[in-house]
C-alpha cells in the first residue's frame, strides 16, 4: 500500500462500501485504537452513511478495550493491545455491542516510536461478521499520519473483501 492510496482512492472505496452495504441492508460499526475515529470519519463522509453506520468506539485505553468492547483483560495484560487476537476481539465486541452486521477494528503502533515491544508500523486490522472474523497483520512504513491513513485503507479493503 502506498501513501497515494490513502487519499483519492480511499474516498471511492468508502462510497462503494456504503453503496454495497445499503443495497444489501447491512450495517457496520467500528472499534478503533491507533486510527482514533478515522475509519468512522471516512465512512460517514459519504452521503447516505447514516443508513449503514451504526456507530463507533475509539478505544485507546486498555480499560476501554476490556470494559466497553469486551476484550479479555488477561489477554491485554499478557500481550498488550498490538495483537491479532486483540483486534479480533475488538471487532467482535463492537459488532455485538452495536448490533451491526460487520464490526471493524484497528490496533497497532502509529509511531513515531515503538509500543508494546512492537516497532512503529506494526498494525492489525479485523473484520467480524456472523460467519467469523478476518484479521490481517500489516507492516507499514511512513510517518504517523501515513501509517494511520494506510490502516484506514487496509481495514476498509478487508471489509470490501468480506462483502
Amino acid at each position: 500500500m502506498s501513501a497515494a492510496s490513502a487519499t483519492g482512492s480511499g474516498t471511492a472505496l468508502s462510497r462503494e462500501l456504503i453503496g454495497r452495504l445499503a443495497a444489501a441492508g447491512l450495517t457496520v460499526a467500528t472499534a478503533e485504537s491507533l486510527t482514533g475515529g478515522l475509519v468512522a470519519a471516512r465512512l460517514t463522509d459519504v452521503p447516505g452513511a447514516s443508513e449503514v453506520v451504526r456507530g463507533g468506539v475509539v478505544a485507546y485505553a486498555l480499560e476501554v478495550k476490556a470494559e466497553v468492547l469486551g476484550v479479555d483483560a488477561a489477554l491485554l495484560d499478557q500481550r498488550g493491545a498490538v495483537d491479532a487476537e486483540v483486534a479480533q476481539q475488538m471487532a467482535t465486541g463492537v459488532r455485538q455491542r452495536l448490533r451491526s452486521t460487520y464490526g471493524l477494528a484497528t490496533t497497532g503502533v502509529a509511531g513515531p516510536g515503538p509500543a508494546d515491544g512492537k516497532p512503529a508500523g506494526t498494525v492489525f486490522v479485523a473484520v467480524a461478521a456472523e460467519q467469523g472474523v478476518r484479521v490481517r497483520q500489516l507492516a507499514l512504513t511512513g510517518d504517523r499520519e501515513q501509517i494511520r491513513a494506510l490502516t484506514v485503507d487496509a481495514v476498509l479493503e478487508l471489509l470490501a473483501q468480506s462483502l
